[in-house]
């Protein structure tokens, strides 16, 4: 075994790798860019090294040099399935734990991957054979094989540029589209295109090979919970799987392992059409641990960032396939930083960024979590979305269901919004309690799983903490000043009420009303209400109920969901409005990121729907588009601008006759 290894990656799995490392007595390296330099995994590690670049095999092998290390762990994301930097490592006398560059190599390009274990006698998606197609040949196949169809980047994975085309005459902008977030992503815009298989699933298949020639499965993972093709919910083992079907599985993805002469754990990716599992293809292998590697380690009780390290260092396996055993089931939701917007009948799950201002993690019987936050963690767009990983194993799949929704309950991240209230309803679902799955299910039900307001609770919870901040400091005399006192008191007349203008982002702003031990929400009725603090809790007493939050600065949460309760000043944000407000042509932007393409200019014609802008973070796209017909009056950005959420881009003032001439508009993030 190694004395020390280097962590060639950051946050959530940093810090999963690092515990591995310390019950196995081996010392941590950390890498950290300037950004992340008080991040969780620099703290944990024994050392730490800065780099210039997460993405630079240069700076991470100086790293493992500087450390003192033997080996490199390059957990998930960034550089773990670059071959180079698999090269790089043993060039430089490093030991890259993970297989072989030339599996990594082989299995990273999906055209090559599908045609290796085809060779195997693994059945494969119909899809386009050749690589390195234009344009052109990409629509001419994706034709020949038949609408919908799937565009895939041929290098790198997790969903990033995956597009799926339901109409022919779309095939060229979403395989531009594409192109770019390959190249964005990985660095290589090659794409391929495949069948779409109709409300299909996804499952995986975990393996494990030394480097003696033995290669085992173990077992399953149910991944059809996605949105944008990317998994939110992963569990272990499959409802849809009876034992004859795991086994043909399992032994499908041993030989594609065996086809690339792998080494080390990897996961064999398979799409299953729902109502007939036995006919399975293979989609890709994915040549690292796997974020939900997790719910694998709970059902089998393999550590397999360990057996990871001992492959790595020689080791041989020391069990067979038959040895292999599942017991129990378990479930893992990814905490995410994202805004889910509900927008038209449908939800748009957009980045989020903040600094964590409140934190509390979850635990009890059967529950895990892996995590890289802590308090004070600045949450930036430009890393992967994903903070934590809350896991629930139990005896069976109502009990991991159970206990997974209770600890997404009792989760608290403030600062910024996550995906956690989101998650806890749709585990709700009751396709998801029954089973009944495909990687369909959130698009089509999301509207559904995310609320249309704010409760009132929360509004009145904040008033009431601004109302208490209000009441004067108490003299060291007992006595108060009662025209100190927020208590609207006034000579002879009714008290008067003290009016709290608050506004959540992405929502109309809400006058809150307080007097004399009641609140009064907009034109809603006046309900008696108090609170009590209690260190990070406020506790709303409402008509005999209590309502526990947790609260930090300006953010409010309970039960996995937060919001971000602001104070706002109407006549400031009405003579902001100005010109930009007028006529509903004020396009922000729906997350803070960075503005990639612009494709229009001041003065332009436009129509409604056309594409005008694309802003992107965390390797996401999202497209801003005309509200109407009209004219861009302002375009306040260039390609390569970076904006924060709710800026204003562009003002698209509408053509003579469309009905929004004189219609007002407040722009949305526009508190003071």
């Amino acid at each position: 075994m190694f004395d020390t290894v280097l962590v060639a990656n950051r946050g959530e799995i940093a810090v999963r790798v690092m515990r591995t490392l310390r019950e196995l007595g081996v010392r941590s390296a950390a890498v950290f860019t300037e950004a992340d330099a008080d991040a969780r995994h620099v703290r944990e590690a024994d050392t730490a090294v800065r780099v210039s670049s997460y993405l630079s095999a240069a700076e991470q092998v100086r790293a493992a040099g500087v450390a003192g290390a033997q080996a490199v762990h390059p957990g998930y994301g960034f550089l773990a399935e670059n071959a180079a930097f698999a090269r790089a490592c043993a060039q430089a006398g490093l030991v890259f734990v993970g297989p072989p560059a030339e599996a990594i190599e082989l299995m990273g390009d999906k055209i090559r991957a599908k045609q290796t274990v085809r060779a195997a006698g693994v059945p494969v998606v119909p899809g386009s054979s050749g690589s390195g197609l234009t344009d052109a040949e990409l629509a001419a196949a994706a034709r020949e094989i038949g609408m919908p169809v799937l565009l895939k980047p041929s290098a790198g994975g997790g969903g990033k540029g995956m597009r799926l085309v339901r109409d022919a005459a779309l095939l060229a902008e979403e395989i531009a589209a594409a192109r770019r977030e390959a190249r964005g992503s990985f660095g290589d815009d090659t794409l391929l295109v495949e069948r779409w298989v109709e409300r299909p699933r996804h499952i995986e298949i975990q393996i494990l090979a030394d480097g003696h020639g033995q290669v085992v499965h173990l077992g399953e993972r149910e991944c059809s919970l996605q949105r944008r093709h990317q998994k939110v919910i992963e569990e272990a083992p499959s409802v849809l799987l009876d034992p004859a079907t795991r086994a043909a599985m399992g032994e499908a993805a041993v030989q594609a392992a065996r086809s690339c002469g792998y080494t080390g754990a990897g996961t064999v990716e398979f799409i299953v059409p729902g109502d007939d599992p036995a006919g399975y293809f293979f989609m890709e292998m994915n040549t690292r641990l796997q974020v939900e590697h997790p719910v694998t380690e709970l059902v089998t009780g393999l550590d397999l960032v360990a057996w990871q390290l001992r492959v790595a260092s020689g080791e041989r396996l020391d069990f067979g396939q038959r040895d292999v055993t599942l017991t129990g089931h378990a479930i893992e939701a990814r905490i995410c930083a994202e805004t889910a917007r509900p927008a038209g009948g449908r939800v748009d799950f957009l980045p989020s960024a903040g600094t964590v201002l409140g934190l509390r993690e979850p635990a009890g019987p059967g529950v895990r979590v892996d995590s890289g936050l802590a308090l004070g963690t600045e949450v930036g767009t430009a890393y992967d979305p994903m903070l934590a990983k809350v896991v629930a194993h139990g005896p069976d799949r109502a009990t991991a269901l159970r206990r997974l929704r209770a600890a997404l309950a009792d989760t608290v991240v403030l600062g910024l919004d996550t995906n956690t209230g989101f998650l806890r309803r749709l585990l709700g679902h009751p396709d998801v309690v029954a089973g009944s799955l495909d990687t369909g299910l959130i698009e089509r039900d999301a509207a559904a799983l995310v609320p249309d307001g704010v409760p009132d609770e929360v509004y009145e919870a904040a008033a009431l903490l601004r109302q208490r901040a209000l009441a004067p400091p108490a003299d060291p005399s007992g006595w108060t000043d009662p025209f100190s006192v927020p208590s609207g008191w006034r000579l002879g007349g009714e008290a008067a009420w003290t009016v709290h203008h608050l506004r959540v982002p992405g929502r109309e702003p809400v006058a809150v009303r307080v007097r004399d031990g009641r609140v009064r929400v907009g034109d809603g009725p006046a309900v008696e209400a108090g609170i009590a603090v209690d260190g990070e809790r406020v506790l709303l007493h409402r008509e005999g109920t209590v309502t526990a939050f947790r609260y930090a600065g300006d953010w409010l949460g309970r039960d996995g969901d937060s919001w971000r309760v602001q104070p706002y000043d109407p006549v400031a944000a009405a003579l902001r409005g100005g010109a930009a407000g007028a006529g509903g042509g004020a396009l922000t932007a729906p997350m803070p990121g960075t503005v990639t393409v612009v494709k229009v200019a001041k003065g332009d014609e436009v129509t409604a729907g056309q594409s005008l802008l694309v802003v992107e973070a965390m390797k996401m796209e999202h497209v801003i588009t005309a509200p109407h017909d009209g004219t861009v009056s302002e375009i306040d950005v260039t390609a390569g601008t970076a904006v924060t959420m709710d800026q204003v881009l562009a003002v698209v003032t509408p053509a003579a006759g469309t009905g929004d001439e004189d219609h007002e508009v407040s722009r949305p993030g526009e508190a003071s």
